[in-house]
């Protein structure tokens, strides 16, 4: 058997080497030729898999190493009878972690604030389920759920109220509730003028150009963008227009990755009819913790100061906005900046590895980073 992987996806060989031939290359460019002899195709959300791809291949399996599957052409993949398979929720905590380091840098109080989340899903339902643990004040919407589900269930218009709005939703371009381009210049216009919108689903559910117009027109609105429209040739205008601007790594943590990479040999394995031979905790490092610092209790911010030192996503900030700028001084494309800085990411371990500093902490605060998931 020969399986053609994702370069960027961890460990494929040890994986998937169990199986095959294990050929690596990189996904965003991936051609015809390329799959001509490959009996399954590993990928992450960069590669578009559909006929002009697949059309004379031998292919059988395709397999996404991530929670969406708006590249992946499904009904195609239905006609042709190739099995396909993706990792729902194998990244859903790393991305919430993402969500609640910024927002502990954009609105350190975020704790006393409104919370809507748009889409709740894997990720969405875990950052809800989150949010109703801390206390947090937290309007849905999700047209595909029910007040059964969700309590917190609201209309759209109500969501966009709030003081922080969340966009955990798929991407979708038909259907009865389509997300391409959900928030434009009128939907924007609805939210509090010092409101906080923050993008970990995809980019293209916001009007890029509307939301610039909107930063420009509401100086005190926040926006904190992980997903943008067309990457990797994202918009570098509305880059600098935003708050925190993230190359699209929210659910990149190491453990998220590799459990994405179980997720789809599990998956290959079944297709396969064999036993998988192998798991993520035979992979991961050791469980060693690291403990936080104590941090000045004249802090004013003492969650974003500690939030920092597990995850500095302000690094992950410079780092993108440096790459692509010193690409433009330099006259080369900014695009494969982009796609490096997502190659080339940091390994980035999830909370549960921490462990709280030493010490009495203020009111309220041990058991706030209890439920984000510090030991």
């Amino acid at each position: 058997m020969k399986i053609l992987a994702d370069q960027n996806i961890p460990h494929s060989e040890t994986f998937f080497g169990q199986l095959g031939q294990v050929v690596q290359a990189p996904g965003r460019n991936l051609t015809p030729e390329q799959v001509s002899d490959i009996d399954a195709l590993v990928v992450r959300s960069v590669t578009q898999v559909d006929a002009s791809l697949l059309a004379n291949s031998p292919v059988k399996f395709v397999g996404t190493c991530t929670i969406g599957t708006d590249h992946l052409d499904i009904p195609y993949l239905n006609q042709r009878q190739i099995s396909w398979a993706s990792a729902q929720g194998c990244n859903a905590n790393s991305v919430v972690e993402y969500v609640f380091t910024a927002l502990a840098h954009v609105r350190p109080n975020w704790l006393n604030l409104s919370v809507g989340i748009i889409g709740c899903g894997n990720v969405g339902g875990h950052l809800y389920r989150k949010l109703r643990q801390l206390g947090v004040t937290v309007r849905v919407y999700d047209p595909f759920l029910n007040a059964k589900d969700v309590p917190d269930l609201t209309t759209l218009e109500q969501v966009l109220k709030a003081d922080i709005v969340c966009v955990h939703t798929p991407l979708t371009r038909g259907g009865r509730h389509p997300t391409l381009g959900l928030l434009g210049a009128a939907e924007l216009a609805t939210m509090q003028t010092n409101a906080v919108l923050l993008n970990a689903g995809r980019g293209e559910v916001i009007d890029g150009a509307a939301l610039a117009a909107h930063l420009d027109a509401q100086p005190e609105f926040s926006a904190v963008l992980d997903v943008w429209e067309n990457e990797p040739n994202i918009d570098t205008a509305l880059m600098q227009r935003v708050s925190i601007a993230t190359p699209h790594i929210a659910g990149y943590s190491y453990d998220g990755k590799i459990a994405g990479t179980e997720m789809i040999y599990q998956a290959l394995c079944a297709h396969l009819g064999i036993e998988p031979q192998i798991t993520a905790q035979q992979v991961l490092p050791a469980n060693s913790t690291v403990q936080l610092c104590a941090i000045e209790t004249t802090n004013a911010y003492p969650l974003a100061a500690l939030l920092g030192q597990a995850y500095n996503i302000l690094n992950d900030d410079h780092t993108l906005r440096t790459a692509l700028s010193q690409a433009a001084e330099q006259g080369r494309p900014q695009g494969p900046e982009f796609d490096a800085l997502r190659k080339n990411y940091p390994q980035r371990r999830e909370w549960h590895h921490f462990t709280q500093p030493a010490g009495k902490l203020a009111d309220g605060l041990s058991q706030v980073l209890s439920t984000l998931g510090f030991k």
